[in-house]
């Protein structure tokens, strides 16, 4: 190879490949000095310097200097192919550094096959991977349609790389969230927290640092046409946008909506919150299969039991009748259950696919 076909092919494998040139030029220096060693067996340290600029061959033989035709056709052979194993390691370096850091973010891409359960995604210029366990439930693809996911985690796998993908991750909410709510982008408004069951329902809380901006209205937008979007993406799932608070007295009736609260016992010992509803509003608050309440706790990160007001009075009866039983034998009293009522005009939350919850 003359010098100028060795710099277009740099060149070309530079461009097409995105592998930095000096990467090309050091594989190719190592492959000839592995395939010399191999030719010559020569005891001296044989050494190959390639001129970055001309593309001019040096190769020494300790202090000798080796014409590059010396090498012949076997030793020309096996260099290509030390030059093919190198460029595709800086290849599958290349794509892993591109992937490795744009982990949690959504990339877009083709169905291509099928393997099992699991689906095989063209990327271009790499594939990815979406396990069963990353799919939304009762989500259906055929070969050929477009997809977009999140990147979970990336691996080196011999000569490749192991893009894994996933769609029920929380943070494939959180960046939909971030691509349609443009303050959310820029800071404005922060995700505090999300509490996600794929294909099911999301609970999400945000605040606003701006007081000219309303967070839960910014999330939903003119005519709920951005929440619409991302529940589009998500194939019909329920999202709940509440408002964050540093309140739990807040915080806890907002997250259990769209049910109703009219009382909070806290105990912030055990961070045990115990939550009053109206009788008729149990079956929504705890919703179906446990939902409502096991998302709003996760979200809170309160652990949350809910009771009735009927329930709550039976309770207070106890204590009353405990009381007045430990009064009479001369005993300490011990205080009654104490109650407080949601904050009212906090207790804000938005259902996007509307609706009540099913028992």
């Amino acid at each position: 190879m003359d010098k100028e076909s060795l710099l277009r092919l740099v060149d070309s494998l530079h461009r097409d490949k995105e592998i930095a040139k000096d990467v090309v030029f050091q594989g190719i220096e190592a492959a000839l000095t592995t395939a010399a060693r191999k030719h010559f067996k020569s005891p001296e340290a044989i050494s190959i310097q390639i001129d970055r600029q001309t593309g001019e061959i040096v190769a020494m033989d300790g202090d000798r200097k080796i014409d590059p035709s010396e090498l012949g056709r076997v030793t020309a052979q096996t260099a290509k192919q030390v030059i093919i194993q190198k460029i595709r390691e800086a290849e599958r370096d290349v794509i892993y550094e591109d992937y490795n850091s744009r982990k949690g973010a959504i990339v877009s891409g083709t169905v291509q096959r099928f393997e099992g359960s699991t689906m095989i995604v063209n990327l271009g210029k790499t594939e990815g991977v979406l396990h069963k366990s990353e799919q939304i439930a009762d989500e259906h693809y055929n070969t050929g349609e477009r997809i977009r996911a999140t990147v979970f985690d990336v691996k080196k796998a011999g000569t490749r790389v192991k893009i894994m993908l996933s769609r029920a991750h929380t943070d494939f909410v959180r960046r939909l969230f971030e691509l349609e709510v443009p303050e959310i982008a820029e800071g404005t408004i922060e995700i505090k927290a999300l509490a996600r069951e794929p294909g099911h329902r999301t609970k999400i809380a945000v605040a606003s640092s701006d007081s000219n901006v309303d967070c839960v209205g910014a999330c939903v937008g003119v005519r709920g046409s951005r929440i619409k979007n991302i529940v589009d993406e998500l194939n019909g799932e329920k999202i709940d946008i509440i408002r964050w608070s540093d309140e739990p007295e807040a915080l806890l009736p907002n997250a259990l909506k769209p049910a109703e609260v009219s009382g909070i016992i806290l105990s912030s010992e055990n961070q045990v919150a115990t939550i009053v509803v109206p009788n008729d509003q149990l079956s929504l608050a705890i919703g179906k299969r446990g939902q409502n309440v096991r998302l709003a706790s996760r979200l809170t990160a309160w652990d949350i039991d809910i009771i009735t007001e009927s329930e709550l009075e039976e309770r207070q009866k106890a204590s009353a009748l405990e009381t007045t039983e430990v009064a009479g034998s001369n005993k300490a009293p011990s205080g009654n259950l104490n109650v407080t009522p949601p904050d009212a005009g906090t207790t804000e939350g938005v259902e996007t696919s509307g609706g009540k919850e099913d028992a």
